[in-house]
């Protein structure tokens, strides 16, 4: 089995979540790969772009993946394994399920059709701690990534804080509402999870049954 983790929108491998979990997989004494979605250029990244980058990680030989992703890096997990059999199991912590309905209302319009015409807009870079253009490419891209499309029954583990203000409970809730074979932990926390990081760590080794 080979492990992939996906970090999320604005961040990178060395946000707090990404070390955790590598310190948690090295224990265990277990490689888990984190790539650096920002790919060296934040300003041109898509989610096609993030998963040709995940597939690209892929082994050759059909060793089966098991990818393990925060926000957007969950969004792009979930689709990653819908169209590649050789994603087994899945783990996403605060999907950004419904991602550009909670983002874009928070823009508000006039600043939508400013992105639209000036073609970046500035956003914040947690690992830079600074704002970095984002081309508006990134909209219409991200509108393909539907959660309708979301179907193939692969063994999924949500975790998700009640208390989520950037992707709504609601949204990981009507997602396992409507799919048997996911399983969804609700938390006492916020969609940075990192109050519960110690009880997220013990449901991935038994859902993803670690040594």
């Amino acid at each position: 089995m080979k492990y992939i983790y996906l970090h999320g929108f604005a961040s990178s491998p060395n946000s707090v979540k990404s070390q955790e979990i590598q310190s948690y997989f090295a224990k265990l004494q277990i490689a888990i790969a984190i790539p650096d979605l920002n790919a060296g250029d934040f300003s041109h990244l898509t989610i096609t772009r993030q998963y040709k980058q995940v597939i690209s990680l892929f082994p050759s030989n059909q060793t089966p993946v098991t990818l393990i992703g925060s926000s957007l890096g969950g969004l792009t997990s979930a689709h990653i394994a819908e169209n590649c059999p050789q994603v087994q199991c899945l783990v996403l912590l605060a999907p950004a399920f419904g991602f550009l309905s909670h983002w874009l209302p928070k823009l508000g319009e006039e600043k939508i059709q400013q992105w639209q015409q000036e073609k970046y807009l500035n956003v914040y870079h947690y690992r830079e701690k600074a704002e970095l253009p984002l081309h508006y490419d990134f909209i219409p891209d991200a509108a393909q990534y539907t959660e309708e499309k979301l179907q193939r029954p692969i063994p999924t583990l949500i975790f998700h804080g009640i208390h989520d203000e950037v992707i709504p409970i609601s949204a990981s809730r009507e997602f396992a509402r409507q799919r048997s074979w996911v399983e969804l932990i609700e938390l006492e926390s916020d969609h940075a999870l990192g109050n519960v990081i110690d009880e997220i760590e013990q449901e991935i080794s038994r859902f993803c049954q670690l040594p």
